[in-house]
């Protein structure tokens, strides 16, 4: 009896420190509401121990425990008791308290440590493995969308400190080609309410007018998010969402499939994976040989329930193919014994590399995820569909064609009525006269024909509004707020704005634009000179009326004078009949009528049969050709000048010239685009015409284009008008009395 007792206290002291399993028991460590989690435990350990083909001659002995989340020091009591009887390998837990505790005790024994849970952390245990994908490469998976997305700007709605932790890389300034290229962001906290109301935050989200929003939360917040989101109207097709949490699709979105709210999450586990498929129909075999039942389909099933699956065959994988068959033993913590074949364990699990659930499975040599493939995914009216993929290697890859593109946006648009704000501006939108006019009917022009062509094309409907302020849109410096058409679109009150609006770098950074269905530039509006009348006597304008009187005096004055000469002068008498030589009768032909005339061809330039014969005569005549030549060189000299007299006037073909001279003033509209180029341009020229118009009295800006183009007409051709160049045309084409200068 003494020497079976002695016998049986051996066995017991021999059990505790040395005993040998015949297969590998490894323990899963669970918290209360992890009970998917633990059941995959179980199912994977039993398909490694079924499958005589892989695992042949090896078997894995699982045991689950379950701890609460805070409780780390039973949690190390009981850890460490099974460590005393023999563990191979511990999986879990998932809180950071609990795990940190289980982690210092596998360290101290060096038995693996397996994690399956997003650790924060930026240093591993010595023994520990982590299958969850790290943190940074995660958040640059979230920033590979943003920059894909093109978003100039996000809200960060996080849960906690340890939120912000997980997306320490979105937080930082995004690097592009090796240029530093910051998008402004701002932070909102979910509010430690113990009611989840968070409207109060939702809607100062709101206020601020950014819609593009990265939710980081845990998985049970989300839906009740998005419900108080929808109270406040932070919903709609206006509003983007990217959500980080791995299990998004897990949840029930039906209520939010036509909000046209943009939904793009991630998600690790492909439901479409022939693989993932044959897991979970092994996982109901299994269950049902059992008398049980497993209803988790490919879209619900959790990240962590398949990274627990991966981590059990990538665990039995490694221990199976090592050439040397690990010993398990009792590990006493309080002696500080260690497991030696711990580490040859881990280090050989860390340099596979398999096919998972999870997709393909590697470490760096630090034991965490170093590779991993993230599909996109995007909430439709059908559940989520996936419209890329993202990789470590990689990064973005849509795989959405353009075509699939381009259904979903004509599908979006379909039957949706726009609200599509304008101004009152000729010729793209005038009022239409007349009375009981309703709706689109009370309009006309170019900007609502262009929109109803659109809309046949594509199958929407649509509602012109006027902006209450009239205003195109300009940002105010002080307040940093934009007015008219673009605060309209900001603002939600309209989907879309059409006018004379000029393009923008300013504008551009407010809201979205369209392909520019009209190129156009800046002209110089001008009133044309009046021509002239029509003057019957304007031959007589080179000379005035009292010397045209004094001429006129001359000529009758020197035909006098002649006649007289040739009347004293013998001379001027002869016979009337050049072959009689002593003619009774002499004649005299410088007559009044012959001289009149004669002067006359002289006056003319032209000859005459009439020619002084006497001394005195000829002087005279001599005389009065001279003062003729002079006169005759002055009038043509002073006609040519007359005749050019309105290329004399002020002309202005260019900006240059109309910069150089100061007779002509010019202006343009307040707050337009025109108006900011001249406002904030750095070319010289520009600056000076800025200054020039800035100081004239009185004021050379007008509030519209319609008040230009009166001021213009109205002008005596001292005012000119920048403006677009298509908008004149127009004018032009409804007054005659304007032109264009430049453009």
């Amino acid at each position: 009896m003494l020497v079976q007792l002695c016998m049986v206290t051996f066995l017991c002291a021999y059990t505790r420190g040395y005993r040998i399993h015949n297969g590998y028991p490894i323990v899963g460590l669970f918290h209360p509401e992890q009970v998917e989690q633990e059941k995959v435990f179980r199912l994977a350990v039993e398909k490694v121990n079924l499958d005589n083909t892989y695992f042949a001659n090896f078997e894995l002995e699982s045991k689950s425990e379950y701890f609460s989340h805070f409780d780390s020091f039973n949690t190390s009591k009981r850890v460490c008791s099974l460590i005393g009887g023999g563990v191979a390998g511990i999986f879990g837990p998932k809180s950071i308290g609990t795990t940190t505790a289980v982690q210092a005790i596998c360290d101290l024994a060096e038995v693996p440590h397996v994690d399956t849970r997003w650790d924060t952390s930026t240093k591993l245990g010595k023994m520990n493995i982590n299958f969850y994908p790290e943190t940074k490469l995660l958040a640059r998976a979230v920033i590979g969308i943003i920059d894909v997305m093109k978003w100039n700007s996000y809200t960060i709605i996080y849960e906690n400190d340890e939120s912000l932790l997980r997306l320490q890389e979105v937080l930082k300034p995004i690097q592009d080609n090796s240029s530093e290229r910051n998008i402004p962001f701002m932070l909102r906290q979910l509010p430690d309410d113990p009611d989840q109301d968070y409207r109060t935050l939702l809607k100062g989200v709101k206020k601020t007018g950014n819609t593009h929003i990265v939710l980081e939360c845990s998985l049970d917040k989300i839906l009740k998010i998005f419900d108080q989101a929808r109270q406040v109207g932070l919903m709609g097709e206006y509003t983007s969402f990217i959500l980080t949490s791995l299990d998004a699709h897990t949840l029930n979105f039906k209520d939010y499939m036509h909000d046209r709210t943009n939904i793009t999450a991630f998600r690790l586990v492909n439901p479409n994976s022939n693989y993932v498929k044959e897991v979970l129909d092994d996982w109901r075999r299994l269950e049902r040989q059992r008398g049980g039942y497993f209803s988790i389909s490919a879209n619900k099933l959790k990240t962590e329930s398949a990274l627990i699956y991966d981590a059990v065959m990538l665990y039995a994988k490694a221990v199976h193919g090592m050439n040397v068959k690990p010993i398990v033993k009792g590990i006493s913590c309080e002696e500080e014994e260690k497991w030696r074949h711990g580490f040859e364990i881990l280090n050989y699990m860390k340099l596979l590399s398999e096919e998972g659930m999870t997709g393909t499975i590697k470490f760096d040599k630090y034991g965490k995820r170093n590779y991993f493939r993230l599909e996109i995914i995007e909430l439709v009216k059908d559940g989520f569909k996936t419209i890329g993929t993202w990789d470590t290697v990689h990064g973005v890859n849509y795989t959405r064609t353009q075509r699939e593109m381009i259904e979903a946006i004509a599908e979006s648009i379909t039957q949706k009525t726009f609200i599509v704000t304008s101004r009152i501006e000729r010729p793209y939108l005038v009022e239409v006269p007349g009375e009981n006019l309703i709706g689109n009917a009370r309009y006309e022009g170019y900007s609502m024909d262009l929109i109803d062509a659109i809309s046949k094309d594509l199958g929407f409907k649509y509602k012109f509004t006027i902006v209450p302020d009239k205003q195109r849109g300009s940002l105010n410096p002080e307040t940093m707020q934009w007015n008219g058409l673009i605060r309209e679109i900001q603002d939600k009150k309209a989907d879309l704005a059409i006018c004379d609006l000029t393009i923008t770098t300013e504008r551009r950074s407010a809201v979205d634009f369209t392909m520019p269905f009209m190129t156009l530039g800046i002209s110089i509006l001008y009133k044309k000179p009046p021509k002239p009348e029509r003057d019957l006597y304007s031959f007589m304008k080179p000379f005035s009326f009292d010397v045209w009187i004094y001429m006129a005096t001359a000529y009758l004055g020197i035909s006098v004078l002649l006649f007289l000469l040739s009347r004293i002068s013998p001379y001027e008498w002869s016979s009337p009949h050049p072959c009689d030589s002593s003619p009774s009768v002499l004649e005299n032909k410088l007559t009044m009528n012959n001289l009149i005339w004669h002067n006359c061809g002289s006056l003319m330039q032209q000859g005459s049969d009439v020619a002084p014969q006497a001394v005195s005569t000829r002087i005279v005549a001599g005389m009065w050709w001279f003062f003729i030549l002079i006169m005759i060189s002055s009038y043509t000299a002073n006609l040519a000048a007359f005749l050019t007299q309105k290329q004399m006037d002020t002309t202005i073909e260019n900006v240059e010239e109309l910069s150089k001279q100061n007779k002509v003033k010019y202006g343009l509209m307040k707050d337009g685009s025109t108006f900011n180029f001249f406002k904030t341009s750095n070319e010289t020229i520009y600056q000076k015409m800025w200054s020039v118009m800035k100081s004239t009295q009185p004021s050379v800006f007008v509030d519209t284009n319609e008040d230009g183009v009166d001021r213009v007409r109205k002008s005596k051709n001292d005012y000119a008008f920048f403006m677009e160049s298509t908008t004149i045309e127009f004018q032009m084409e409804q007054y005659c009395d304007l032109t264009q200068i430049g453009g």
